[in-house]
């Protein structure tokens, strides 16, 4: 776990114009230094790199090939309209691309349907929020309907090896983005998935701009605490 440095912004080992969940080695080892270690089950999820892939788990069943998604996004292309009413002093930092906002998912297409990170990306009730999104997960293990249910459902064995809900959220750290009665934090108002994910008004934008950071620094924290323990 030495080595380890949560500020680390993934952007600057990065290729100019490339996208640094595919092309920064600081981003691909530290997610296969600190995600690599036992789920419920007591077998250890064992990342791996294969020729042709990002990060890979062999099951005793079958391969899950994995890709690195950044959890965390300031909206600027979709809410780029609000955030040009706000004057530049005033607009809440972006905190770069560090640990706290990323995370795995299933990388591998299932027939020719998108993956979990082009469906929550491309969804306009997700709008690649995340907090939306954990909502869509938390569904998915209660078997109850979401925006995001149908791609959820074609990755059930990824799921399936977190065993439910609070799995899931203690083997991401996750932790943060859950209220005390294990409710999602929400960046802004929600409205059960019936509006636009993105925020109409400056205010509704400041809302979810100011949590989404809150969240970051707070897992940022939390993986910190991790990696310590284990030191």
């Amino acid at each position: 776990m030495s080595g380890i440095d949560t500020s680390v912004n993934f952007l600057s080992d990065t290729p100019a114009g490339k996208d640094a969940d595919s092309f920064s080695p600081t981003l691909k080892r530290y997610h296969r230094v600190i995600w690599t270690k036992p789920l419920p089950s007591g077998q250890v999820f064992e990342l791996q790199e294969r020729p042709r892939a990002y990060l890979a788990y062999e099951a005793q069943d079958r391969t899950f090939f994995l890709a690195s998604d950044a959890i965390t996004t300031p909206l600027g292309g979709k809410a780029a309209r609000i955030i040009e009413q706000i004057p530049e002093g005033q607009r809440p930092p972006h905190l770069g691309y560090t640990i706290g906002s990323s995370i795995l998912f299933p990388g591998d297409r299932i027939g020719t349907k998108m993956t979990i990170n082009g469906a929550r990306g491309t969804h306009p009730r997700i709008a690649d929020r995340f907090d939306l999104t954990l909502e869509c997960i938390r569904r998915h293990y209660r078997s109850e309907g979401s925006p995001l249910g149908e791609v959820l459902d074609r990755y059930r064995d990824f799921f399936e090896l977190f065993v439910d809900f609070d799995g899931y959220v203690e083997f991401w750290l996750l932790h943060d983005l859950l209220d005390a009665a294990g409710e999602i934090r929400f960046f802004h108002h929600f409205d059960d998935f019936r509006g636009a994910a993105v925020p109409k008004t400056v205010e509704d934008y400041l809302d979810y701009a100011n949590a989404s950071n809150d969240f970051i620094v707070a897992r940022n924290g939390r993986i910190e605490d991790y990696v310590a323990r284990l030191v």
